[in-house]
């Protein structure tokens, strides 16, 4: 022993002594140790006379005790220490001590983080409590269980754990958890009270003055854990459960996400090994995606591999990757994720199972109370109530903005594993079909809301006319969220033979898909309204779904051959048909594909020809086709290097648009005419008449943008940028920056342009204008358009809209 080492008195003197002799203060050993400065003060004036075996631990580090000395002071906080006594307890079971700490723990940084200054932090008023919460599978009893060992030092006066059983049909009873507690800090049996506010009170009494840790694993509701929690003093609680537990007050709360994917291989990494997660890194990640960053399906999936050490990872990958099997191959002894989930199942109500297993049959990655209503057959308010209550159960997400959830991957298949168990195939086919039917029937009334016919008046044919979007913006909104649904849908119509509804679905929707012209899925859903005219023999009806077709390979995934073949179909029908407004779309989609093949003379040929047949033809629709025929022409000729003439092409459109359309409203010819002065801005920018050009690329771009149409708006922004930047304008930067951003996000070819110009603009050095400038293109963008323009036109839908490509090709269609 060393010189001065005290060798006699209790333990709060032998501290002290050991303190002083170090030369610290309570404050810098409790720095040093990790244990509290109350507890030190505690632990010197006599207050806890036997501190547990890891906080002297700690404390002897901390002191650079060695051997002799930390066990002679171990010695004496033994003796401190309150005997054993054998207990009988309510529940049979012993001690409540803490589970053993998980060895390869993962992640979770900032979470331990916050408990660790909770716990710095607790005491006196009042006691402070976290509840853990999240979906099954994220490890929140292996999380608990290692913050509970972490923090231990914190807490001398006690650590317990109690399971709560809150997912067994009989959960432990909160007198029952009492009774346990109570004899765990040393009450004996026959001082218990009978009844459970009894227990409770006395369970505060003590636990007011004690720093103890409390671990509430898996608890059932806030009934079960409200009683057994402190009131006051300097004691943490750590609740664990798969709800929410909304109604506890005055709680810190933990909510636990999934892994991030390295977060998730580093895990996989610890059970397994780094060799073997090395020499099969890609294979590391891709089972990580499988089990979907799930901890606990990731520690299936290591404690599999790990018993078999000779088997490679990239096998268990392919079995995985078979959904069928996927639930099947994660589980490894009685660790599994299908009965993990099935936990939570069993506890639901009838009506929130129904929800949970028919919603795994929405299409897409979420879903709204709407979808999950029609697949459980229950009223919407019934499936907003169940949707709820899954997200407390943490079975469900929920979007953190609107009224939409989705599933993990994996409880979407164990969901969809309950539908064929429980619900069986003719049950299955039934609500599809029930939801398919509900659901085109509202797009269609929704799509509506866009055709020019049908402006003025609102759609009636909505399957729930209370609960209907009312307006333009409402109906947009709705179309834009629900489309995985609607799209799927039309699938189901049309591979169901349902040719009639899949055709007026399409035709509703191509007012709508203008506004929308980065979308691929138009190319699916002309694709197989045109498949559906075909089945029904009509080639009217089939000419203009072909055209509508061409129009989506043109403009909406930029395939040309698809889009001449779509073309040619089209005009072979309308001849057949003698339909002369869909020859002179034909031709022009026809010509657009031609020319971004490089075949300009014979693209030229064709929209001539458009201009020839559709000009003695007196119809609104007809006028509309003509402008649209012209501006492409207009466009195709400056490209050719024939800008003075495509001036003369498109101030005859402008002249046109001046004159009106009868039958056709003001906002639609404004649109019109904001292509004609998009494209003379162009042509006078070919010509180099640069400040000319500039007030009708302006003019053009308000007009998309308040129209909220961006594959309008990101090529006009691009070409106003070009003249800005020719001119040596400030806002030149700033405006091809958005412009390349813009097209970037809706995947057009014109991007590439917006990044050269951009190039080219650096190479000058040409001055950036400042935030404050208000610059950006769209400055003021809408000004003189009250309303939002609309996005018609007449005749057959993509093909009657401005359907403009920007001069991206030299062709409008």
């Amino acid at each position: 022993m060393r010189v001065g080492t005290p060798s006699t008195g209790d333990f709060g003197q032998r501290l002290r002594d050991l303190r002083t002799r170090a030369g610290y203060s309570q404050e810098a050993l409790s720095q040093a140790a990790g244990v509290s400065v109350r507890a030190l003060a505690d632990m010197e004036r006599g207050r806890t006379r036997g501190p547990q075996r890891l906080t002297v631990q700690a404390l002897a580090e901390a002191l650079t005790l060695d051997d002799a000395e930390a066990a002679s002071l171990e010695k004496s906080a033994a003796a401190g220490r309150p005997r054993p006594r054998a207990t009988t307890h309510p529940t049979g079971s012993g001690a409540l001590a803490l589970p053993r700490d998980v060895r390869d723990f993962t992640a979770r940084g900032p979470a331990l983080a916050r408990l660790l200054e909770l716990a710095r932090q607790a005491g006196p008023d009042p006691a402070a409590v976290t509840v853990v919460t999240g979906q099954p599978g994220l490890g929140k009893t292996a999380f608990a269980v290692h913050a509970a060992h972490r923090l231990a030092p914190y807490f001398p006066d006690g650590r317990f754990a109690l399971d709560l059983h809150g997912m067994d049909p009989e959960p432990t009873t909160p007198r029952d958890a009492l009774a346990r507690l109570l004899s765990a800090v040393g009450v004996a049996d026959a001082a218990i009270p009978p009844g459970a506010d009894d227990r409770a009170g006395l369970w505060r009494s003590l636990a007011r003055e004690r720093r103890l840790l409390l671990l509430l694993d898996n608890a059932a509701d806030e009934s079960q854990v409200a009683p057994l929690l402190p009131g006051t003093g300097p004691s943490l609680t750590i609740v664990t459960s798969r709800h929410a537990l909304a109604g506890l007050e005055s709680v810190h709360r933990t909510d636990l996400t999934l892994l991030r994917r390295e977060e998730a291989v580093e895990l996989l990494t610890r059970i397994v090994g780094p060799d073997r997660v090395r020499a099969e890194a890609q294979a590391a990640r891709d089972l990580a995606d499988l089990c979907g960053h799930l901890p606990l399906a990731v520690r299936i999936a290591g404690q599999r591999l790990l018993s078999r050490p000779h088997e490679r990872l990239a096998k268990l990958v392919a079995r995985l990757a078979a959904e069928n099997r996927r639930l099947d191959g994660l589980q490894a002894g009685n660790l599994q994720v299908r009965a993990a989930f099935a936990l939570s199942y069993r506890q639901l109500a009838p009506d929130s199972r129904t929800l949970l297993r028919r919603a795994a049959l929405a299409a897409g990655g979420e879903f709204g109370p709407e979808t999950a209503a029609l697949l459980a057959g229950l009223t919407h308010d019934e499936a907003s109530a169940c949707a709820e209550e899954l997200t407390d159960a943490g079975l469900l997400q929920s979007d953190p903005d609107a009224e939409r959830y989705h599933f993990h991957d994996l409880l979407r298949l164990y969901a969809a594993e309950q539908v064929e168990s429980e619900d069986g195939p003719d049950v299955r086919d039934a609500v599809l079909d029930r939801t398919a039917d509900w659901m085109l029937r509202r797009a269609t009334a929704a799509a509506l809301h866009f055709d020019v016919d049908h402006e003025r008046t609102a759609p009636q044919s909505d399957p729930d006319p209370d609960r209907a979007p009312t307006g333009r913006e409402r109906a947009r909104a709705w179309l834009e969220s629900e489309r995985a649904q609607w799209l799927a849908a039309l699938r189901r119509a049309h591979d169901g033979g349902r040719d009639r509804q899949v055709l007026d679905t399409a035709e509703a929707m191509h007012w709508f898909s203008d506004l929308n012209q980065h979308w691929e899925l138009w190319v699916e859903v002309f694709q197989r309204s045109s498949d559906a005219a075909r089945r029904l023999g009509s080639r009217q009806e089939e000419a203009v779904h072909l055209n509508y077709l061409a129009w989506a390979h043109n403009l909406c995934v930029h395939d040309p051959r698809a889009a001449l073949t779509a073309a040619d179909g089209a005009l072979a029908a309308a001849r057949e048909c003698a339909d002369g407004l869909q020859q002179g779309w034909a031709l022009g989609y026809g010509a657009g594909a031609l020319h971004r093949l490089g075949r300009t003379r014979e693209a030229e040929e064709r929209l001539r020809e458009a201009a020839r047949c559709l000009a003695p033809q007196e119809s609104p629709q007809a006028r509309l086709a003509e402008l649209t025929i012209l501006n492409s022409l207009g466009t195709l000729l400056r490209q050719s290097g024939r800008a003075a003439e495509a001036l003369d092409i498109h101030r005859r459109s402008e002249r046109i648009c001046h004159a009106g359309v009868p039958g056709r409203t003001d906002e639609v010819i404004a649109l019109y005419y904001a292509v004609a002065r998009q494209q003379i801005g162009n042509d006078l920018a070919a010509l180099e008449r640069w400040h000319e050009a500039e007030a009708p690329l302006r003019q053009a771009l308000a007009a998309f943008e308040a129209a909220q149409m961006p594959a309008w708006s990101g090529p006009a922004r691009l070409d106003l940028g070009r003249v800005l930047g020719a001119t040596g304008h400030p806002e030149a930067r700033r405006t091809l920056l958005t412009a390349r951003d813009t097209l970037a996000a809706m995947r057009s070819p014109r991007q590439a342009e917006a990044t050269e110009a951009l190039t080219a603009l650096d190479a000058l050095g040409t001055p950036d204008a400042s935030e404050e400038s208000g610059a950006g293109a769209g400055a003021g963008a809408g000004a003189g358009l009250g309303a939002r323009a609309v996005t018609d036109a007449a005749g057959p839908g993509p093909a009657s809209a401005p359907r403009n490509e920007q001069s991206t090709t030299g062709t409008a269609v």
